[in-house]
């Protein structure tokens, strides 16, 4: 496999300015990408959901903001950035994604699932690559052209908000977006910098735990996502996830060389509001509790 060339990224961790004061550069990354960029904890990211895909696990409809979002974030400067993120892929897609990562001289660094028998079968297709940005993300456009991925730089509009946002972020402990009958946050629950190639990477870029959850009934909830953790709080995740009826679909990495080493275990859950809400309230505990000594 072609790698990409060892850029500096000693910029990486410097914060991002607000939406308004991003520098141009992200503007033209965006008219390529043809998205447009939004400032989150330190990096620039750019959001490409399926939403041309019907997918459905068992009786659930699936909303695109539930499991189909694809992205990108890039960290760094005009001349020297990082990227780094996943796209969601059809059976027929993944191939000639696979080698458009190849040919475009970027990294594949995880192909895997994040549902349980959904249909269509989705798969997951994470990469990273360095460079200036303006490459990167020519070169990323030219991947993203060989899957049926819908593109505009107008942010699909929000649905009025269905979900018990109230219920949702006070049982997990953190707020974010919703839209329509989905929630979601994005916590960081690796305390430890992580650093790439001896430089230190936006800890949400890095080692984020998005959870993402929709109500199917007032009643019923299902989440999916993943826990960002360290070696030495894997076996107490998975054993507190298993332990609450909920499935881990994959436990992989997301990067290449990494310092501490990251595993990332995907999920999924279905069943009561409160129990699935009080189920990954526990992962997230256990996940953050100290190792034992």
């Amino acid at each position: 496999m072609h790698r990409s060339p060892l850029w500096s990224l000693a910029l990486l961790c410097a914060p991002l300015p607000a939406r308004a004061q991003l520098p141009a550069v992200w503007d033209s990354v965006g008219r390529v990408l043809q998205a447009s960029p939004t400032a989150v904890g330190g990096y620039v990211r750019f959001n490409f959901p399926r939403r041309d895909l019907t997918l459905r696990v068992g009786d659930v409809a699936v909303s695109s903001r539930l499991a189909l979002g694809a992205w990108a974030g890039f960290a760094g400067t005009a001349q020297r950035a990082v990227v780094m993120g996943d796209l969601v892929v059809t059976g027929a897609e993944l191939l000639p994604v696979e080698a458009a990562i190849d040919s475009q001289h970027l990294a594949i660094t995880g192909v895997h699932n994040h549902l349980l028998g959904e249909s269509p079968r989705i798969t997951y297709v994470h990469f990273h690559g360095e460079g200036s940005a303006l490459d990167l993300a020519r070169r990323l456009d030219r991947v993203l052209a060989r899957t049926a991925t819908p593109r505009g730089m107008a942010a699909p509009a929000s649905a009025p908000v269905t979900i018990d946002t109230a219920l949702v972020f006070g049982s997990l402990g953190a707020r974010g977006p919703a839209s329509g009958n989905v929630a979601q946050v994005s916590l960081v629950l690796v305390t430890a910098p992580v650093t790439l190639h001896g430089q230190t990477l936006p800890a949400l870029l890095a080692a984020g735990s998005p959870i993402n959850v929709q109500a199917v009934s007032t009643d019923r909830f299902v989440a999916t996502g993943d826990f960002a953790v360290t070696g030495d709080r894997l076996a107490p995740l998975t054993g507190a996830l298993t332990a609450a009826g909920i499935t881990i679909t994959s436990v992989h990495n997301h990067l290449v060389g990494e310092a501490p080493p990251l595993y990332f275990v995907h999920f999924w859950a279905d069943g009561r509001a409160l129990e699935v809400l009080a189920a990954l309230a526990a992962a997230i505990d256990s996940a953050r509790a100290p190792a034992a000594r």
